[in-house]
């Protein structure tokens, strides 16, 4: 099936800028690094795949997703405060890191550096942009079929040449 229209299990090729609500940017796709996902396959945000279905080659679109369809809803349950001593000894904190944790039982969790607090920190768990409606302007710049493998394994393959030396 050679696919015409951005639908359920096209390799999609897009451009984008992402804006928030005070119109500043937070991130583009651009020429040099498009975003190339499987649609219909939970690799992007519900609310802009929702969006994009339909969407053909040159089509270019704003979107606008509400926080419950992107990254959810902030919720302040996700912050916690950690004493420095459940942390390396040689770790130096500063507010606005970013971290992965690993739980006891091998699970890891990103959170971002809020608050240093002497011995302790303060820890939000929330996606970055959780409680925040998305702006988009994107282009569709490439639609194709995915390979059997894709489809298997659920994204995109990256099909660049590995660099020999």
């Amino acid at each position: 099936m050679t696919h015409s229209v951005v639908e359920q299990d096209a390799v999609v090729t897009l451009l984008y800028r992402l804006k928030l609500d005070d119109g500043s940017l937070v991130e583009e796709a651009t020429d040099d690094e498009p975003l190339v996902y499987l649609h219909g396959h939970e690799n992007i945000i519900p609310g802009l795949e929702a969006a994009l279905e339909g969407m053909t080659v040159g089509e270019q679109k704003k979107i606008v997703v509400e926080a419950a369809d992107a990254y959810g809803e902030y919720d302040p349950d996700e912050v916690d405060e950690v004493s420095l001593s459940d942390l390396p000894p040689d770790f130096e904190p500063e507010v606005g890191m970013e971290l992965a944790l690993r739980d006891k039982d091998g699970n890891i969790y990103e959170a971002s550096i809020t608050e240093v607090n002497g011995d302790s920190v303060v820890l939000d768990f929330n996606p970055p942009l959780a409680g925040q409606r998305l702006h988009f302007e994107v282009t569709i710049t490439d639609l194709r079929d995915a390979t059997a493998e894709e489809l298997e394994h659920g994204h995109v393959h990256d099909d660049e040449e590995v660099d020999e030396y």
